[in-house]
């Protein structure tokens, strides 16, 4: 008697891909080794975490909202496939300084040739490049920093305080900036998280462009309390008991809540040490590790790199367990990214 021959790996993704659309069938068809293959893996384990009832905290690093991540992260919101984001006070920023200056920002697509008087002439301009893209000083930063600067003296004569991404979320609603949009909201991440009223945590938010307007209005006096601003431990506190509270073990033994990383620095190393700090410093030892962890990131495996770490280093701190889902897609997160997403939300 003939054993039945298990399933080929690429026969058993086509079958996956065969009720989604042409994003996730070509993935299936194509992405079959290397990074190609992780990248599959990932999304498919994103996938089977969420339809095992888990849900899926996103750190965004680098300059991922000038990229326009917003595209189809805002409908990884909007669907529900992300739950928490954590990330830097430039990706934060830089999404609402796209979403009102988009017609004014620049490409340059031949940076890499570009001399000193090049770059000179580009500050002349006040054109703040990022990479291949030239963000306008007055049309995005200041134009927000006008309506940031409003809300954080009303708080700081109200005595309230709140935290960065709280400030974004009250000009949004405020309704001010609505007829300067430039480009369709539903491309906004910030926008999504908004009406969602998703949960962001900000780490290190006092290194970005609105960090350094905020110390700016500190030291002229408009805001007389430098702590309007809710600081770093505070979030690291909120997500703490978000954390205890959300964090349960799921039907095959992993952590309810999953990590998906885009880049390396603070915004990936900050928010996954609150699993270690509720283990080793307060004691919480029945709650779960993470159970799902993913990373993109191009930076190379060295001597000390935290961004260029293999997950299995993160055994040692207490971060993963053995047995928790791991991926690591070596390459470029504006690339890599969005066909992630594609492949969870069905495209």
């Amino acid at each position: 008697m003939k054993s039945k021959r298990s399933k080929r790996p690429e026969e058993v993704n086509a079958a996956l891909a065969a009720k989604k659309g042409p994003v996730s069938q070509f993935i299936a068809r194509n992405y079959r080794h290397f990074n190609a293959a992780a990248l599959l893996d990932a999304a498919k384990a994103y996938e089977a975490h969420l339809a095992a009832g888990g849900k899926m905290l996103m750190t965004v690093a680098g300059a991922m909202s000038t990229a326009e991540l917003g595209i189809s992260l805002a409908e990884m919101i909007r669907r529900d496939k992300v739950h928490v984001i954590v990330c830097t006070g430039a990706n934060l920023e830089e999404d609402i300084f796209n979403l009102v200056a988009h017609d004014h920002y620049e490409r340059v697509p031949h940076y890499r040739q570009l001399r000193p008087d090049d770059e000179q002439e580009l500050l002349g301009r006040h054109m703040n490049r990022v990479t291949d893209t030239c963000i306008p000083e007055m049309e995005a930063m200041r134009r927000i920093e006008k309506a940031v600067l409003e809300e954080w003296m009303a708080a700081d004569r109200a005595g309230e305080r709140f935290f960065p991404h709280e400030f974004m979320f009250k000009i949004l609603r405020g309704g001010k900036l609505k007829k300067r949009f430039q480009i369709d909201p539903q491309h906004s991440w910030m926008v999504a998280a908004c009406e969602k009223n998703l949960p962001i945590v900000v780490p290190g938010w006092e290194d970005s462009t609105l960090g350094n307007m905020y110390a700016a209005a500190v030291i002229r006096g408009d805001v007389r309390n430098v702590h309007t601003v809710r600081t770093g431990i505070e979030y690291m506190t909120w997500l703490s008991s978000y954390y205890t509270d959300n964090a349960k073990p799921l039907r095959n033994g992993e952590g309810s809540i999953g990590f998906f990383q885009i880049g390396g620095g603070i915004a990936g190393d900050f928010p996954i040490c609150v699993v270690p700090m509720l283990h080793q410093d307060l004691g919480r030892t029945g709650v779960p590790l993470w159970g799902y962890f993913c990373q993109i990131s191009e930076s190379t495996t060295s001597y000390g790199s935290y961004s260029g770490a293999v997950p299995n280093e993160k055994i040692t701190w207490g971060k993963l367990a053995a047995s928790t889902p791991k991926f690591v897609i070596e390459s470029d997160a504006t690339i890599c990214a969005p066909l992630v997403f594609a492949w969870v939300l069905g495209d």
